[in-house]
């Protein structure tokens, strides 16, 4: 056992060498980045004094709130310059005013702060400081989050060097170069209440284990379904933190989460005759398939109608609310096709292949209505690398003419 795990860990040394400068490079930038980051959004801004005042103009377009609203952030601009104010539901529906007046504070360190009072307290001005210094900073943490995960890419293909193909290793460093890029480029901007950083982190975190556990469904590996878990994880973090994909987070929380487990079961049956390492594959028949998609259509009808009906507030659209209704119908769709995909999955069939084509589509579909870039990223890797899985599904399935019959 200790030799065939030295034989997945021990790359070329000259390649070793190079991976190796990479990582020390990846963590004195990432390292870097944080210290400049946190430098920066900790400082010591030292005394405040007053610097006149300013009208600014309310922005309506990020306000949609109903009474289950705890609290309501109203944004006030001009120019430049833009102050958020909170208020109760309550004070919020009283609010009839389009403008404001902004006491404008400078601080040693040269930064202006807006309050809509004046002589604000040392902890207002703290806070309001930090929040301030968060968003100024948000590209240099960004950077930091996009080397951190960047990291883990290539330590990925470093220590398990010996279990991918060189094809494998350049698609891998390849989409994951490319989401850090887009994440640098696009940064994500704040949503209920969460700072954008956070939720750039979550989406490069889910971009990293999905391409992993894509990687390693195409090469019929059953340890796909470990590193699956914590995508499930990763994705239900991201639903609850936009308030938003609600069929696609239950189909996660209660469907896929079990189906990962069973799968893992299931396919540790299922070794090949001639490598434990991969698992032995299927395809369906055209009466099975024809039946799937119609499973498919009366899901997506189903669950769009039930769930467009609710009333859940998220300001991650911007109050749109046809295209929160368009995301609904389109996400009950790619839930359906993620559940058929789940089960074909468990049962070892190729058609998960093209199952994972349509889900690619839907979900980049709802990446360019939804602004999210850095996600287009992982589709790209999706269509990708479900072309090279089918192929290699398909060349399996040729060459062992399907002699293991069992579905269980």
């Amino acid at each position: 056992m200790l030799e065939k795990l030295k034989s997945y860990i021990e790359p070329n040394r000259t390649v070793r060498n190079v991976m190796i400068a990479v990582m020390c490079l990846l963590v004195v930038g990432m390292c870097g980045s944080f210290f400049v980051g946190f430098s920066k959004v900790h400082a010591d801004f030292g005394e405040i004094r007053m610097n006149g005042t300013v009208e600014m103009v309310r922005n309506f377009d990020e306000e949609d709130y109903d009474e289950d609203s705890t609290v309501c952030d109203v944004t006030y601009e001009a120019d430049d310059a833009y102050m958020v104010v909170s208020y109760t539901y309550e004070e919020y529906e009283q609010l009839d005013r389009e403008t404001i007046t902004a006491y404008a504070y400078e601080t040693d360190n040269g930064e202006t702060l807006y309050f809509d009072h004046e002589n604000p307290t040392m902890q207002e001005a703290q806070a309001a400081y930090q929040s301030y210094m968060a968003n100024e900073t948000m590209p240099v943490f960004n950077f930091g989050i996009s080397l951190l995960i960047l990291l883990l890419s290539v330590g990925t293909v470093f220590f398990f060097s010996k279990a991918f193909t060189t094809y494998e290793k350049t698609w891998f460093l390849t989409i994951m170069v490319l989401a850090t890029v887009v994440a640098v480029i696009f940064p994500e901007e704040s949503a209920n209440g969460v700072n954008g950083i956070v939720i750039m982190l979550l989406y490069l975190l889910d971009t990293f284990l999905n391409i992993l556990c894509e990687l390693l469904i195409s090469k019929q590996s059953r340890y796909n379904f470990l590193v699956s878990v914590l995508v499930e994880i990763t994705e239900i973090a991201i639903c609850i933190v936009l308030m938003y994909r609600f069929a696609t987070m239950a189909t996660t929380l209660f469907f896929w989460l079990p189906i990962d487990i069973l799968s893992y079961i299931n396919w540790s049956k299922h070794k090949d005759d001639e490598s434990d390492e991969l698992t032995a594959v299927r395809r369906l028949k055209g009466y099975q398939e024809v039946l799937v998609i119609t499973a498919i259509v009366v899901w997506t009808v189903v669950v769009g109608y039930f769930l467009s009906g609710l009333n859940i507030q998220t300001d991650f659209l911007g109050g749109n609310k046809s295209l929160e209704t368009a995301i609904v119908y389109i996400d009950a769709c790619a839930s359906a096709v993620g559940v058929a995909n789940g089960l074909f999955i468990f049962f070892r069939l190729r058609e998960q292949w093209i199952a994972w084509y349509i889900c690619a589509f839907l979900e980049s579909v709802i990446n360019i209505l939804s602004g999210q870039y850095v996600l287009l990223v992982l589709k790209l890797g999706y269509f990708t690398n479900t072309t090279y899985g089918y192929i290699k599904w398909t060349r399996y399935i040729r060459n062992h003419q399907e002699e293991k019959k069992s579905l269980f």
